[in-house]
């Protein structure tokens, strides 16, 4: 998949929120600890899962519901009880090598954990690498 060097996004789990919430509100996952960046979906992006394709958002806590375009700086590689799960990394700045590293350690820490609670039963869940992607702004 080409992917754009914009993307407009929805904010579903605010920094240092625990709940993400479908789409029509209902909760779809209450996580052990506040996530450390917003986390949300590309709506006209559809992931394997057909959902919108899952979004890293950095930088300042955005409110549940927020819509912005904004530049795509990385893709998480990631697959999740055996399926491709790719996550894209936005900001609206350069990513530092701190943010970098909490996105990589949050996401090893992730699939992890997904295995230590599922087992093999619901197949592969794993971090499997960061792609730096070439933005116009940088």
């Amino acid at each position: 998949m080409t992917l754009p060097h914009r993307v407009r996004l929805v904010v579903e789990v605010p920094r240092g929120g625990f709940v993400k919430r479908d789409a029509k509100g209902a909760v779809d996952y209450v996580s052990p600890l506040p996530s450390p960046f917003n986390y949300g979906a590309v709506p006209d992006l559809p992931s394997s899962d057909g959902e919108g394709l899952d979004v890293v958002l950095l930088g300042r806590r955005r409110a549940r519901g927020w819509t912005g375009e904004v530049a795509v700086r990385a893709v998480v590689r990631f697959v999740d009880g055996g399926q491709v799960d790719d996550k894209l990394v936005c900001s609206d700045r350069p990513v530092r090598a701190w943010e970098r590293w909490l996105v990589i350690g949050f996401f090893v820490a992730y699939g992890l954990g997904k295995r230590v609670s599922g087992g093999l039963a619901g197949g592969r869940s794993a971090y499997l690498g960061w792609e730096p992607l070439c933005s116009p702004s940088d």
